[in-house]
């Protein structure tokens, strides 16, 4: 078995060390003896995106967010809809979950237009939301507790038709004021977590994987990792943020 990654604008969207999420998925295939294939998509290629299984964009500040909706704009977008809605794995941090919903309104009043793959739209604030963060999935999308790391002004909210990928137990989430975080719409999840999200959250990375996997090998089954180094990374951060 062997999945394809696409690693989307890697040139401008990693704050925080967002390119360890596709180290992290890279290492947990290879653990497993599983064939593992990343490509960058940079600002200037020719998109055709086809031929991957996953692809992962990471976040970036407002001025890189503008400079990517040209190269957006030119291609990119209407292919990765169309991997959305052909239920492909995406994984979108902070700026690249936001650059995926409707529009970006800034806390002068400008707005930008963004791609539009999901009902969702965010709104700037002279006020950051920063801190180490903690949420709960929901039961469809693993139910696993998450642990990260927030730094973003953007309040996001979600529309009637879309789901929050997780309910803060922790932190601000999406907006500081309704308890979600994240989204999810078929198999694109959305997060504002940093840090990278996924070598801490090793449930969580499996799940994304599984649903990878399973949409190219439908019967494809993850085997067990031990997981003791990651798994103590995740509890020390739950219990620092629960008080435990």
């Amino acid at each position: 078995m062997k999945l394809k990654i696409c690693h989307l604008y890697p040139d401008v969207l990693n704050l925080y060390g967002d390119t360890g999420n596709i180290a992290c998925l890279a290492r947990r295939l290879a653990w497993r003896g599983l064939s593992c294939e990343v490509s960058q998509f940079k600002i200037g290629d020719t998109p055709d995106f086809s031929d991957f299984d996953l692809f992962f964009v990471g976040g970036g500040q407002d001025f890189e967010q503008e400079v990517l909706l040209e190269s957006l704009n030119r291609g990119a977008a209407r292919e990765l809809i169309s991997a959305i809605e052909d239920e492909r794995v995406v994984l979108a941090i902070c700026g690249g979950y936001q650059m995926l919903g409707q529009y970006y309104e800034t806390y002068t009043g400008s707005q930008i237009d963004f791609i539009g793959a999901l009902d969702l739209y965010t709104v700037g604030s002279e006020q950051r939301m920063i801190g180490n963060c903690m949420s709960r999935c929901t039961p469809d999308s693993s139910g696993a507790e998450l642990v990260g790391f927030e730094n973003h002004s953007g309040r996001t909210f979600l529309g009637a038709n879309l789901a929050p990928l997780a309910t803060v137990i922790s932190g601000f989430g999406n907006n500081g004021q309704d308890k979600t975080e994240g989204a999810r719409y078929k198999n694109v999840f959305g997060s504002y977590y940093h840090g990278p999200m996924l070598p801490k959250n090793p449930r969580f990375a499996d799940f994304l994987l599984e649903t990878a996997l399973r949409r190219k090998y439908p019967d494809a089954e993850l085997a067990p990792l031990e997981d003791e180094l990651e798994s103590a990374a995740h509890e020390y951060m739950s219990n620092r943020l629960s008080g435990r």
